[in-house]
């Protein structure tokens, strides 16, 4: 054998005995980092719906206070006596829905 196969050889032989040896490793590695990886995409993705839960819980409390205060009364409705005058020009008859006889009217 030539020295040039020789070395191509022992290269070759090296090859398939670092492949034996370190496979393992690498794809535990590789393994590692796939699981890592979903972990993180199912952990943000639950804390990211979580968060967006309460943000529209928020909103949705905000808006339902905002209208119940503009809704409510700030003052509590009562009762006024109420006294209506009569002036020159009105009478207390009944007036029909078709003619108006105030001030200023045609039939006054």
């Amino acid at each position: 054998m030539s020295a040039r196969k020789e070395g191509a050889a022992l290269v070759g032989a090296g090859a398939v005995a670092c492949a034996a040896c370190c496979a393992g490793p690498i794809v535990g590695f590789l393994a590692a980092i796939g699981l890592g990886t979903a972990t993180g995409f199912a952990l943000f993705g639950v804390a990211a719906v979580v968060v967006g839960a309460l943000a529209v819980a928020v909103v949705l409390v905000r808006r339902r206070r905002r209208r119940a205060q503009a809704c409510a009364a700030t003052v509590p409705p009562t009762e006024v006596p109420v006294t209506l005058l009569a002036g020159p020009g009105f009478s207390a008859r009944p007036v029909s829905p078709l003619r108006s006889t105030g001030p200023g009217s045609p039939t006054a």
